[in-house]
C-alpha cells in the first residue's frame, strides 16, 4: 500500500471543484481545504476526512481512498446546500482527474448524509471513493 498519492488526489479534487463554473455560481470561491479564520460564509464547501485502504496488486502500490466533501450553510432550508451538493457530485462522480503523482483509476460517488446542526446550520457530507495507483 502507498499513502503517497493522497496529497496529489486531494489537490486534484480541490482544483476540479474550484474550476467548476456551476459550483462557483452557487458558492463563489468559498471552497476550502482548510477553513479560514474568522467568520465563515453563508454557504461553503470543505474537503473533509479521508480513510485509505490498501489495494496493491502485482503491478505496484495502490489504494482505495474514501473521502468526504461537505457543504455547510446557515441559510434556511436545504435547497441551496442540495444544489451545491449536486454540482459537486456532477464534478467528481466518474471524473478523470490528472494527478501530479500516481494515477487515478476511478472516482465514484458512494453516499451522502444531510443533517441539521445545532444553531440551525445545515450540512451535507458527500462520500466519494477513489482508486489510485502509485507507479
Amino acid at each position: 500500500m502507498s499513502y503517497a498519492v493522497s496529497a496529489s488526489l486531494q489537490a486534484a479534487v480541490y482544483a476540479a471543484l474550484q474550476a467548476d463554473s456551476a459550483l462557483n455560481a452557487l458558492v463563489g470561491d468559498d471552497i476550502f481545504d482548510a477553513l479560514p479564520l474568522g467568520a465563515l460564509p453563508a454557504i461553503y464547501v470543505s474537503l473533509g476526512p479521508e480513510t485509505v485502504r490498501e489495494a496493491a496488486d502485482g503491478d505496484g502500490g495502490g489504494a482505495w481512498h474514501d473521502f468526504i466533501v461537505s457543504v455547510v450553510t446557515d441559510n434556511a432550508g436545504f435547497q441551496g446546500a442540495k444544489d451545491a451538493a449536486g454540482a459537486i457530485s456532477d464534478v467528481l462522480d466518474g471524473a478523470a482527474l490528472t494527478l501530479s503523482r500516481g494515477r487515478l483509476v476511478g472516482l465514484w460517488f458512494r453516499k451522502a448524509r444531510a443533517d441539521r446542526r445545532s444553531g440551525g446550520a445545515r450540512r451535507i457530507d458527500l462520500t466519494f471513493r477513489a482508486r489510485v495507483e502509485d507507479n
